[in-house]
């Protein structure tokens, strides 16, 4: 009878160093986590920003081309024609350095 009062105990000791192992790591897991939802809103913040200034971006490129699309005058054409012309040699050095 003493050695089942014996194992019993051990059982029990054991059980209470697992738990308290378990109940430390669940902390941590949760605090962790509690700190991703503290830091998510700033990111949320940035990207919105980011966002914001790319879609102004995007907008500012097809008001550019929905005027050249709508244009006809020969002074927007010429100006097509020196842009592209301008961009020619830098479009032969990069072609050489990759």
């Amino acid at each position: 009878m003493p050695e089942l009062a014996i194992i019993f105990s051990g059982i029990i000791v054991a059980l209470i160093v697992i738990g308290i192992s378990v109940n430390g790591i669940v902390s941590k897991v949760l605090d962790y986590k509690r700190s991703l939802r503290a830091e998510q809103p700033d990111q949320l913040t940035n990207r919105t920003s980011e966002l914001s200034a790319r879609t102004d971006m995007i907008e500012d490129r097809v008001r550019v081309l929905e005027r050249i699309a709508t244009d006809n005058s020969p002074d927007l054409a010429t100006q097509i024609e020196q842009l592209r012309d301008s961009n020619i040699p830098h479009q032969a050095e990069v072609g050489r350095n990759a």
